[in-house]
């Protein structure tokens, strides 16, 4: 009579642990096809999972320790490889959110070891005509710059590959997709354009062509929540242009002086960070200034002006916030400019009747 093979625990439990992680990740999180309780069965089944192969956590079950080796994400993306493909990612409405939730899990260093396996599928599903799966994908992307080195990125052109696609989406107006896109560049183009300012490079580079493109829409959007988005991240690629953002002053300074004209509601959201480019435009192209101190000036005391008497329902806090910024967007001003803004509120202190006018000129001229 012959003896059958025996199969030790251990190797079942391998066996299964992809399955089962696939499984509970399909069901573990607030789908359509989820309720509170299937929710709450497949944590539960996912814990036991993880004390069975003697881990601490779902992010030590899939990535493994140097101890006990490699853990299940191999495999679990190798059976899950045949659903993420352009044909048949779709199929299954639970696939992008099951690898999503895998991805999400699994950072630096363990990451990198699956790079060729999931940057496809993430670039697949930002290239869908639905926004909902545009986002999803762009995360995945910065989720994979963020924890990959640059190194790997760099490799095969595969970070270009992903600027291309990325860079396609600021066509979108979608003010939840640009906001997603445009936090992903900012994580993206250092990787790219490593010190593009103290290399003393001449030509524009990447940062250029996106800051472009931005200047360009905000000139021509009227939407209050585009407007907002881009308004927010002006000031961060304001400052990393640096120096190099004089190339693009003329038009920056249009886009700051129009947008400090236009009411945004009583948060004001989009001229508080419009105001925050302001000082990081005077600090960084500093030299500049001078010839445009005139323009800037009157600008930044009709702002005030109408702050102080603005009888729209902005909290006061919030006018007070702007009041500071613009304040302090003189003050930058009055320090490049050879203290040139103090002498000329000269006149305006002995005309303006305006306590509020008064005050903010004031902390102008005790700035030493």
């Amino acid at each position: 009579m012959s003896h059958l093979p025996t199969i030790s625990p251990d190797c079942v439990l391998r066996a299964i642990l992809p399955h089962l992680v696939i499984f509970c990740a399909t069901h573990c999180q607030e789908k359509a096809w989820t309720s509170a309780a299937s929710r709450l069965a497949a944590d539960e089944l996912l814990a036991a999972g993880v004390q069975a192969a003697g881990c601490k956590s779902v992010t030590e079950l899939l990535c493994g320790t140097e101890e006990k080796g490699r853990g299940v994400l191999g495999a679990v993306l190798h059976l899950m490889k045949p659903q993420m493909n352009k044909n048949t990612w779709k199929l299954n409405p639970a696939t992008k959110h099951v690898f999503r939730w895998l991805l999400q899990r699994v950072r630096r260093p363990w990451l990198a070891e699956h790079l060729d396996v999931v940057l496809p599928p993430s670039l697949l599903f930002s290239d869908d005509y639905r926004t909902e799966n545009k986002i999803l994908g762009v995360r995945c992307l910065q989720h994979i710059i963020d924890n990959v080195p640059a190194a790997e990125l760099l490799q095969y052109n595969r970070a270009q590959v992903v600027y291309h696609a990325l860079y396609n989406h600021l066509y979108t107006p979608e003010p939840s997709l640009i906001q997603t896109v445009l936090s992903c560049l900012l994580d993206l183009l250092p990787l790219l354009e490593k010190s593009h300012v103290t290399r003393g490079q001449q030509r524009a580079n990447r940062y250029d062509k996106v800051f472009c493109l931005i200047l360009t829409h905000m000139e021509v959007e009227d939407k209050i929540p585009l407007r907002r988005v881009y308004a927010k991240h002006l000031p961060i690629f304001t400052e990393r242009l640096g120096i190099l953002v004089v190339r693009h002053l003329k038009r920056l300074q249009r886009v700051i002086l129009g947008y400090l004209e236009v009411y945004d509601g009583p948060e004001e959201a989009a001229r508080l960070c419009v105001l925050q480019a302001f000082q990081s435009m005077i600090q960084q192209a500093w030299p500049r200034m001078s010839m445009r101190l005139e323009v800037l000036l009157k600008s930044l005391l009709k702002f005030i002006y109408d702050m102080a008497t603005d009888q729209s329902p902005t909290p006061p806090r919030v006018k007070e916030e702007l009041l500071q910024d613009a304040t302090h967007c003189l003050i930058l001003l009055n320090r490049c400019c050879e203290r040139k803004v103090t002498v000329l509120l000269e006149g305006v202190r002995q005309s303006c009747e305006n306590a509020t006018v008064l005050d903010c000129l004031q902390r102008v001229q005790q700035d030493v």
